[in-house]
């Protein structure tokens, strides 16, 4: 791994505000050779009522024509990460039924990109982070070297989402104790380690990083370990 890519996923890793990450993955993918990086999300299980945050730096003529024609209801891509949980490519036979709204995307300039969805399989909330850029045709190859990194950092971008959209601060007045064990494992999760890596560097057994794992988010209240180390970041515990 390149020593920038390392570096600019470290400090994603760190933020603990969905601005601030929203920022550092925008960054990162300029880097990659991507003018554009959206990511949004809908909830409808939050306060039992629906929810969103969409962060983009899109032209802000293509937000504003996108929501007075109401595209999202008709956007193949949407369609697609609401059903799927495959990366989904921009092209001319993704938006055959919609041709007018890839006509509208090529006049914004947002003529290559592609949209990797997530999801928590324990609420209905969705995300999407897209990618896309005005020249340079984008390759299936280039799109799944990249997969990585975008499945990284939606999950990231989807746990501050969650968090805020919640009010997590709210439930600040209820003290969650991890034991020390179980914040060495997070620490060394958000700097990026997998979990035989943490096995090898706290002397354990990669089994066993999984139990303190597994029990860090059961006592946090989440659904993964990138939601834990999130979580866990905001109360102050690592």
């Amino acid at each position: 791994m390149e020593i920038w890519i390392e570096a600019q996923l470290k400090q994603l890793t760190s933020a603990s505000s969905i601005e601030s990450a929203y920022k550092a993955a925008l960054n990162f993918f300029n880097n990659l050779g991507y003018e554009y990086c959206c990511f949004s999300m809908t909830s409808c299980s939050l306060n039992h009522r629906s929810a969103a945050i969409n962060l983009n730096n899109y032209p802000h003529e293509w937000n504003t024509q996108y929501k007075q024609k109401n595209y999202c209801s008709i956007d193949p891509t949407v369609a697609h990460c609401n059903h799927s949980m495959l990366p989904v490519l921009w092209d001319s036979a993704t938006f055959a039924k919609t041709p007018d709204l890839w006509q509208a995307l090529l006049d914004q300039g947002l003529r290559y990109g592609w949209s990797q969805p997530v999801h928590d399989l324990n609420s209905q909330s969705i995300g999407m982070l897209s990618m896309a850029r005005s020249h340079r045709r984008l390759s299936v190859y280039e799109l799944y070297e990249h997969l990585g990194y975008a499945t990284f950092i939606s999950q990231k971008l989807y746990a501050l989402a969650i968090d805020k959209l919640s009010g997590s601060h709210a439930d600040s007045e209820t003290q969650v104790y991890l034991s020390p064990r179980e914040i060495e494992v997070l620490k060394w999760s958000a700097d990026g380690k997998t979990a035989s890596e943490v096995a090898i560097i706290l002397c354990l057994t990669e089994r066993t990083v999984h139990y303190h794992v597994n029990s860090a988010i059961k006592k946090l209240g989440v659904n993964n370990k990138i939601s834990a180390v999130v979580r866990a970041t905001r109360h102050h515990m690592i």
